[in-house]
């Protein structure tokens, strides 16, 4: 079941190769927001599109896939980890390319 805090419900479109892109399937109790940007993380898709998220008591849906690749980019700083090569495509096509951190060395 999904989180019941959230009524949305996240769904990928990957794509499997350069002309098929389809979504995938996924347990309806890992459709919340937290699994889909750990799931995008750990490399679990190709070659994701976009990230639509369908709110199943207002009957509406909506592309998140900027707010997710900021997520992604969030996370990634926060544990000072590089983008995989999995997900770098998605989260600049749709966040931008990041701005380099200058950290002082001491």
């Amino acid at each position: 079941m999904p989180n019941a805090g959230d009524p949305n419900v996240y769904l990928v479109l990957d794509c499997v190769e350069q002309s098929r892109c389809a979504r995938r399937e996924a347990d309806a109790g890992k459709t919340d927001l937290e699994t889909v940007v750990r799931d995008l993380m750990s490399g679990q898709y190709k070659d994701p599109q976009r990230v639509i998220a369908f709110n199943t008591f207002e009957h509406r849906a909506a592309d998140v896939s900027e707010d997710v690749a900021r997520e992604i980019r969030r996370c990634t700083d926060a544990a000072l980890e590089d983008l995989s090569s999995s997900i770098e495509d998605f989260v600049v096509r749709h966040a931008g390319r990041g701005q380099q951190l200058n950290l002082r060395l001491v």
